[in-house]
């Protein structure tokens, strides 16, 4: 019992790295996580944690006021709103040359981007799926949503082709948007600028969010107990929730091991990059999980 409980820890402590027997190419790695979120696959799920790779199949989700920032391999970046469902799709052998793949949401809010460098830097053949409508993507920036009342795909800069049903229509005039309503014909409008600033900040991670990014010195303590079982339970709680909790294994609370001490064990969630993101995460935890989370530099 006591080897595998170390096991255990010693998993929880790696931060159960994103499946490391898959060997397949990297399609795109996870920038930037507002939890809570989880990327699902082969069957499995674990909470969106910043460094990940994903990879042709995997399933991504975001919680409550939650998102995500996916960097594709070609340098575009996918973001994804709150209560969004993704299925990312690619088999480039050269993701970083030449991107093919597609892009189904199936739930929530979205937005591509790609600058003029990354566009004469690199190829891509993406198309994304927005419920009903289809865009097909040739380096530019679109945003778009999903919900009960319609499927909306909104062109900020670029060209795209939209597919829908049985017709096909080129959009290459900025800020327009084509929606697909569910009981009523499809429009194609300009976009009013006061809805434009709001369906933008669906899918924008603003200073004080509560993000996880790559380098931050900041971590949340969720707790510190001197049990294996005890950070256990506290890291699947958080997990299961969304939150890509670690363990932490501190010296022997007395310092003599040897002579029956015991472990100290912290549960914690790093890479924040200030204050105000670990206190905007810490107070986040307490309001969904109970836990007195604690922001620690």
């Amino acid at each position: 019992m006591r080897g595998f409980g170390c096991l255990l820890i010693l998993a929880a402590c790696l931060g159960a790295p994103a499946y490391a027997a898959n060997r397949s190419v990297s399609q795109a790695t996870v920038e930037t996580v507002q939890m809570p979120a989880w990327l699902e696959r082969n069957g499995r799920t674990q909470p969106l944690a910043v460094g990940m790779e994903v990879q042709n199949g995997d399933h991504i989700r975001t919680g409550v006021d939650a998102r995500a920032y996916l960097k594709l391999a070609e340098g575009s970046t996918v973001k994804l709103g709150e209560n969004a469902t993704l299925n990312f799709y690619s088999r480039s052998l050269k993701p970083e040359r030449m991107f093919k793949g597609a892009l189904d949401v199936l739930k929530g809010a979205f937005r591509f981007t790609t600058s003029a460098l990354q566009r004469a830097r690199s190829q891509r053949d993406l198309a994304i799926r927005v419920g009903t409508a289809t865009a097909g993507i040739r380096g530019t920036d679109v945003w778009g949503k999903s919900d009960a009342e319609r499927d909306l795909i909104l062109l900020i800069e670029g060209k795209i082709e939209i597919r829908h049903a049985e017709s096909t229509l080129e959009l290459d005039e900025p800020l327009v948007y084509f929606a697909a309503p569910r009981n009523a014909a499809t429009q194609l409008r300009p976009v009013d600028p006061d809805d434009f600033r709001q369906w933008a900040r669906e899918t924008e991670i603003l200073p004080g969010d509560g993000a996880m990014q790559r380098g931050g010195s900041w971590h949340v303590l969720l707790a510190r107990v001197a049990s294996q079982r005890g950070a256990l339970e506290v890291y699947d709680t958080a997990r299961q929730a969304g939150y890509a909790a670690q363990i932490k294994v501190l010296a022997a609370l007395d310092g003599k091991l040897e002579k029956g001490g015991q472990w100290e064990y912290e549960v914690v969630l790093t890479q924040l990059p200030s204050q105000q993101e670990a206190a905007a995460v810490a107070k986040k935890i307490k309001a969904q999980l109970g836990f007195e989370a604690i922001p620690v530099k």
